[in-house]
């Protein structure tokens, strides 16, 4: 039989608190509208763990050998008019779920998931963004029981509110009396004679929204922000489950993020890095002074210290990193060509010596930024 513990991560003798907070963390990390795909049989396979484990009777024929989440009744079952080991557990110790009661109409909606695309300078400091959402809410005609206004719900005339009906089956054991979920109500125990005309007995309408979204400082492409109780209503007016805002962070002009630092490049004239300058840099802050000492040599990096992105969830900010590169002058004249001559002459550079040394990683990191269009 699957091991629905190990599904779960919880030991054999786990109490009933322990699965309930097992199957609620991975129910939510493994949600097809928060995993996608990938993880849609993985909850599947939570979710019937669950099912059998959180109840006292299924639990008890679990670990008797009998799996009762099984259609046939698990190991052992196969007696005669399709009636199996499930069907004799049930008689004698109570039967499962289904036999406790009828099921409630309101069930907990599911989650949603949308996108946000935010600009650099919002993840930089945080913003309050409006997002629309197209998600169910409660139905305002019916307020969530489905029924038409000025009707209600209605015992079910075959199960008496029950929610399940008995029947005789026969065994190697002779004639037994079962239960089912009564199919008149579906397991409810009530029916709706006249469903709301506005969401058709579902108790919930499809309505946008707008919500208002706090972006905190450092978030980045993929993180995602919880809103509780958000997301789509259940069937039956049940509650809401809970909205993720995948964030997405639009490139920007000039700054290129790497983690909470940003970077970009200075254009000077090799006369201002010869002999030292100061330049106005416009900032995500505003605009700000950059001092470049005489002697400036290409791809030197300025920093300007907590001029980068918030810390995510802590205080201050990363540093802007300034990568210097210096323009040589061309289409010079002949009186620039003769000055140039000149400084040569002075410094003893008519000729100069050629001196190889290893290429700095530096060179291979610009040239790979250029080439992407960073």
């Amino acid at each position: 039989m699957t091991d629905y513990y190990e599904i779960l991560g919880v030991p054999r003798d786990a109490s009933a608190e322990q699965i309930k907070k097992s199957y609620r963390k991975l129910a939510r990390e493994l949600h097809p509208d928060v995993a996608g795909e990938a993880g849609e049989e993985r909850f599947k396979d939570v979710a019937r763990a669950y099912e059998v484990l959180s109840n006292p009777d299924k639990r008890q024929q679990y670990d008797m050998g009998v799996d009762p989440s099984s259609p046939s009744g698990g190991a052992g079952a196969g007696f005669g008019n399709g009636f199996g080991f499930q069907d004799i557990f049930e008689t004698f110790f109570g039967g499962g779920g289904q036999t406790a009661g009828p099921v409630p109409r309101a069930r907990r909606g599911q989650d949603a998931l949308v996108r946000m695309d935010i600009d650099l300078a919002e993840a930089a400091f945080g913003a309050k963004r409006e997002l629309q959402v197209d998600t169910a809410v409660v139905c305002g005609t019916c307020g969530g029981n489905g029924c038409r206004p000025g009707t209600d719900l209605k015992t079910c005339d075959v199960c008496h509110g029950r929610g399940n009906v008995q029947r005789v089956a026969r065994s190697f054991l002779g004639q037994v009396m079962t239960t089912a979920p009564c199919a008149a109500c579906q397991g409810f125990g009530t029916v709706i004679p006249e469903p709301c005309a506005d969401c058709s007995g579902e108790g919930r309408v499809r309505s946008r929204r707008t919500l208002t979204v706090n972006v905190p400082a450092g978030v980045d492409t993929g993180t995602r922000i919880k809103l509780t109780a958000q997301g789509e209503v259940g069937p039956g007016g049940g509650p809401a489950g809970d909205l993720y805002v995948e964030i997405r962070e639009k490139p920007h002009d000039t700054f290129v993020r790497r983690g909470d630092d940003l970077h970009c490049t200075l254009q000077v004239p090799m006369t201002a890095a010869a002999l030292g300058t100061v330049l106005d840099l416009e900032t995500l802050d505003g605009e700000q002074e950059i001092d470049l000492r005489p002697g400036t040599q290409p791809g030197q990096v300025v920093t300007l210290k907590g001029l980068g992105v918030g810390h995510l969830h802590a205080g201050g900010r990363g540093d802007l990193n300034v990568h210097v590169e210096v323009q040589v002058p061309t289409g010079l004249d002949d009186e620039q060509t003769e000055l140039l001559r000149s400084l040569a002459t002075l410094r003893g550079e008519e000729r100069p010596e050629p001196r190889l040394s290893a290429a700095h990683p530096g060179v291979f990191s610009r040239l790979r930024d250029k080439l992407s269009g960073r």
